[in-house]
């Protein structure tokens, strides 16, 4: 059986918990403090549904309205985890722009994504309801999750059903006409 290589981008607002994110998914341990990130890459091989995949996972510097989209989180990127903060307004808000910049740069409405509203074992802080993220991720035809980091809540399900998306985008079942006879 042969590798397959996956490359995921996370991508979402500064201080969502990005780098968290893919530090709990690959080393499995939890980052308390916040430096902002410029750009990391990590790697980790799993096994899913029988199959070995290098995962690479680019962690990008927080996005804003002004900031650009940069080559490298768009080319060779197979899937993306948009994440924003259930403690923030302004990270729920700019999730969407986010991803209409991935879509119009790469010109595919066809891109597997799941949104990820991270952060929510902050109850008391919590600005945007799971039910908001829930209609977003609709209106996005994609799948919606809430994570902590913190709590290790669902890390791993967004990291393979990111996986589980890609493949099916790339790989769709095969389905099977029935050959129809006709007598005249």
């Amino acid at each position: 059986m042969s590798v397959k290589t996956r490359k995921i981008a996370v991508v979402g607002s500064r201080a969502v918990g990005k780098s968290s994110m893919t530090v709990r998914y690959v080393e499995d341990h939890f980052v308390e403090s916040y430096y902002p990130t410029i750009e990391n890459q990590f790697s980790k091989n799993i096994t899913y549904k029988n199959q070995e995949y290098a995962i690479k996972v680019l962690d990008t510097a927080g996005q804003d309205e002004y900031s650009m989209m940069n080559e490298k989180h768009l080319v060779g990127i197979h899937g993306y985890l948009l994440v924003y903060s259930v403690t923030s307004r302004q990270s729920f808000e700019l999730v969407e722009f986010i991803r209409d910049k991935i879509l119009n740069s790469i010109g595919n409405e066809n891109i597997p994504m799941i949104l990820i509203g991270n952060k929510r074992d902050l109850t008391y802080q919590r600005q945007v309801e799971e039910s908001e993220g829930a209609e977003l991720a609709q209106k996005f035809k994609c799948r919606f999750l809430e994570t902590s980091v913190k709590e290790n809540y669902h890390i791993k399900e967004a990291f393979e059903g990111l996986i589980d998306r890609i493949e099916r985008i790339q790989n769709p079942p095969v389905v099977k006409k029935e050959d129809k006879c006709v007598i005249i």
